[in-house]
């Protein structure tokens, strides 16, 4: 059935007029007989009323009733794309540090799109950053992007990517990494109809206070970008989202990978005993998400603090002069410690091998940024011995190959979440239940069968 065959259908079955009905869903009359009569269609978040009211699935509003089909809070995102509604064209500007993850956040988005009223074959921009010589840069958007809703993608934190500068290779950093995106901003020329800012790993986000002399760079990016007119920024498990006062007017979405974790976690091991598991925070700044996923699991939760010397300054910190664990005995337990970043990971090893030496049975360690900035052989020698039976990292940053080599390592994967981002936010439907993964834990947890 046509949309408009299904309204009219719902309506009268209610027993309404036509006024009856637009005054349940806070519309005029004339709305609701340009809908019936096909001349328009209701927009999102009218159907979206229409659905919870009547009880009926967004995929039969609008004709296209599947059997299985699975809505995502009564919103598919495939869905999204097919309500009819005329918004600004949605483009994905990945930069090459974020080249591969741009290309599964688009076949999502495509995918969904498909046979709607905003399919194309890509919604990629395609761009490129140059440099001359003398390793001076430019950005290029190299096709027209006008009245566009532009989400730039980029990974700061990709040491893989190069760059010639006076006949030698140059790794690019963080620093050259957030010069290419305001290059790319650049380039569009203001000519964009909004522009919103994709960086999973936040630029500058670990010098986020300031404790002496010493710089600001987190907030003065933020501020750059928003003196450049980007509308907002999403980010993923910020070192300290606190840092978004530096820029009120600027929406800034600090999104945690909770979900996505779990998922992977109880899918690669699904003889997990959640009975017999808790939480060990390795430090008390990490303690917000460990008790996050003890609450949701209804598991115990421990804590290691790390006594340091601030008499003291190694390498711009105060160094660790001891480990001492506060909690529950965790003999014969298995063991989740959850971390923003694993870096040098010396920490969560020495943590782990505590833990082990009090009797924990399974160690498992999580990071949303696994860097290894020090390499994997602590880590090889740690799973060797059975210090640690797994580590999980998500593509939110630069995974080189060795890494997913690795027998020990299991990537959790995040593009999906963020096409449900853009597809909500180019459509102007509010996220905030994307942000809160709960239901879908609790669901997770319901049923422990991880699709």
């Amino acid at each position: 059935m046509e949309t408009k065959n299904v309204i009219t259908e719902l309506r009268k079955n209610a027993g309404m007029s036509q006024d009856e009905f637009a005054a349940k869903l806070h519309v005029t009359r004339q709305a609701v007989s340009r809908w019936e009569t096909g001349e328009t269609l209701p927009n999102t978040d009218t159907l979206k009323l229409i659905s919870k009211t009547f009880d009926v699935s967004i995929n039969a509003l609008l004709g296209q009733p599947r059997k299985g089909d699975r809505l995502y809070e009564k919103m598919d995102a495939e869905l999204i794309f097919h309500t009819g509604n005329h918004f600004p064209p949605l483009g994905l500007v990945a930069s090459g540090s974020a080249g591969e993850l741009g290309e599964s956040i688009n076949s999502y988005l495509t995918a969904w799109a498909q046979g709607g009223f905003e399919y194309r074959d890509s919604f990629l921009v395609e761009n490129e950053c140059p440099r001359f010589s003398t390793g001076d840069g430019k950005g290029i958007i190299l096709q027209s992007v006008r009245g566009m809703d532009l989400y730039f993608l980029v990974d700061i934190g990709n040491y893989s990517q190069t760059y010639r500068m006076f006949g030698e290779k140059n790794r690019m950093s963080p620093d050259d990494h957030f010069q290419d995106l305001k290059r790319l901003i650049q380039a569009v020329g203001g000519k964009a109809e909004r522009v919103t800012v994709i960086m999973p790993l936040l630029y500058g986000g670990r010098q986020h206070r300031r404790n002496y002399r010493e710089s600001l760079d987190c907030a003065v990016a933020l501020q750059e970008l928003s003196a450049m007119g980007v509308h907002g920024v999403i980010t993923f498990d910020a070192h300290d989202p606190q840092v978004q006062n530096a820029v009120p007017l600027m929406g800034l979405d600090n999104v945690m990978p909770y979900y996505q974790v779990l998922k992977t976690l109880l899918r690669e091991y699904p003889d997990i005993d959640l009975k017999n598991f808790m939480l060990v925070s390795p430090d008390e700044g990490a303690m917000h998400r460990n008790m996050y996923y003890a609450s949701v699991l209804g598991v115990p939760l421990g804590m290691n603090y790390k006594r340091r010397d601030y008499a003291r300054i190694v390498n711009g910190r105060n160094p660790i002069v001891a480990l001492e664990y506060l909690g529950e005995d965790v003999r014969g337990k298995t063991i989740l410690i959850t971390d923003d970043q694993i870096a040098s990971g010396d920490s969560v090893i020495n943590i782990a091998y505590d833990l082990k030496k009090r009797g924990a049975h399974r160690i498992f360690i999580a990071a949303t940024y696994a860097l290894f900035t020090d390499g994997f052989a602590r880590f090889d020698s740690a799973y060797k011995d059975s210090t640690i039976y797994g580590v999980l990292g998500t593509n939110l940053t630069y995974q080189p190959p060795e890494l997913l080599q690795r027998e020990w390592f299991r990537d959790v994967d995040c593009a999906k979440y963020i096409a449900y981002i853009i597809a909500a936010l180019n459509h102007s439907i509010s996220f905030s239940e994307l942000l809160d993964p709960q239901k879908r834990i609790s669901a997770l947890l319901d049923n422990r069968i991880v699709k």
